[in-house]
């Protein structure tokens, strides 16, 4: 049990069935976790018959109501750290994230020394497509900002295609991650680089999904401008916990 790609759902029936059978068709093994947050559509129905043909690395976990991205992930991650995957993946079920690039996520972390490895839409420029350009200049500027007030390198603070070694989950105490939204993937970067974990940046290309609906609203959007500015200030006082 070695890979596990963690996919939060709500109302994604369009999409489900063709990301997983994307995933599984991958050269590299790869489990997947679907965390439905009682999607009334249907999804997790999908995932349920789905799993009568890939019953040994298709899992569900099913919750009530909408309790948030962040909580969806954290849920996921402490059941991979029971389950002893050795690399967790984050991933949309939207194909907005290119199952193919989880090999490239993967080699990071397996190969290249990194402990973090991010799918980044800015490293090599803006890779974005079908994005309006006001949601482009709004996410490239967020990232921006959100380097020059907690002061880390990193180009793509709020990409959501990422991989860690099991280690820097077991290491940051993921219950005092505090963020459900947005800022929940800037906090988890922030926090595995306090922690002193090697982190890298993989350049990717991210389409803007082609069916379903979006879940990006502007309430997600300032509780990031705002949670970094409050995440700065309470790690002048944090003792965070070092990678071994």
């Amino acid at each position: 049990m070695e890979r596990l790609v963690i996919i939060p759902t709500y109302n994604e029936k369009e999409n489900i069935e063709n990301i997983i059978k994307a995933v599984f068709g991958l050269p590299l093994e790869f489990h997947i976790l679907v965390i439905d947050d009682g999607s009334p559509d249907g999804t997790a129905a999908i995932v349920k018959s789905m799993q009568k043909s890939f019953s040994d690395r298709l899992f569900l976990l099913e919750r009530s109501g909408k309790q948030g991205l962040g909580t969806a992930y954290i849920t996921g991650f402490k059941w991979a750290i029971e389950h002893k995957y050795d690399y967790i993946f984050e991933m949309d079920a939207d194909f907005s994230h290119n199952p193919q690039d989880l090999l490239k996520l993967y080699d990071a972390c397996a190969n290249q020394g990194a402990d973090l490895a991010i799918g980044s839409r800015y490293i090599t420029g803006v890779n974005v497509v079908n994005w309006p350009m006001g949601r482009v200049l709004m996410s490239y500027f967020a990232s921006k900002y959100v380097r020059m007030v907690l002061g880390i390198d990193i180009r793509d603070t709020t990409a959501g295609f990422v991989c860690y070694r099991r280690q820097v989950l077991e290491t940051i105490e993921l219950d005092k991650i505090r963020f459900k939204g947005y800022a929940f993937q800037i906090e988890m970067k922030f926090t595995a680089y306090k922690c002193g974990f090697v982190i890298k940046e993989v350049p990717i290309i991210f389409i803007n999904r082609v069916l379903g609906t979006s879940k990006m609203s502007g309430g997600i959007f300032s509780e990031a401008l705002l949670g970094v500015i409050r995440l700065k200030i309470s790690s002048w006082t944090r003792k965070y916990p070092k990678k071994k």
